[in-house]
């Protein structure tokens, strides 16, 4: 049997994602959040150092029901980045954010380039 990697992956992702914040999720519908599986590198050495500066802006973003930082096994400059938003304006908002900016600020000179992207649904959802 064969699938798609990605959506496969972006399926399971966003499905573990709302699993842990099930109490958030009683009052959102999962069908109408906002959801993007991204993949990052960094320059030769610097992954540790992105991680941080990722973690850093992360935090209290007003409509993030998760944002995870995951490290690529096997290349070792790369990180995935999941992220699942109440809705699109969310995310687009979170942007403006003083630390997000911030952390856009350190992150940028150690950024090599960006992989794939994918905006993503859970299994199961109706739009």
């Amino acid at each position: 049997m064969t699938f798609d990697r990605r959506s496969f992956i972006g399926s399971a992702a966003v499905a573990i994602l709302l699993s842990t914040k099930a109490s958030a999720m009683e009052e959102i519908d999962p069908a109408n959040v906002y959801a993007l599986i991204g993949q990052m590198m960094a320059a030769p050495g610097k992954r540790e150092e992105l991680i941080v500066y990722l973690a850093e802006g992360s935090a209290d973003m007003p409509g993030n029901l998760a944002y995870q930082i995951w490290r690529d096994k096997v290349d070792e400059n790369s990180v995935w980045i999941t992220e699942v938003w109440t809705d699109e304006a969310a995310h687009k908002a979170s942007l403006g954010l003083p630390q997000v900016q911030e952390a856009i600020r350190k992150a940028r000179p150690i950024i090599a380039g960006f992989g794939a992207r994918a905006e993503v649904e859970p299994v199961g959802a109706k739009a």
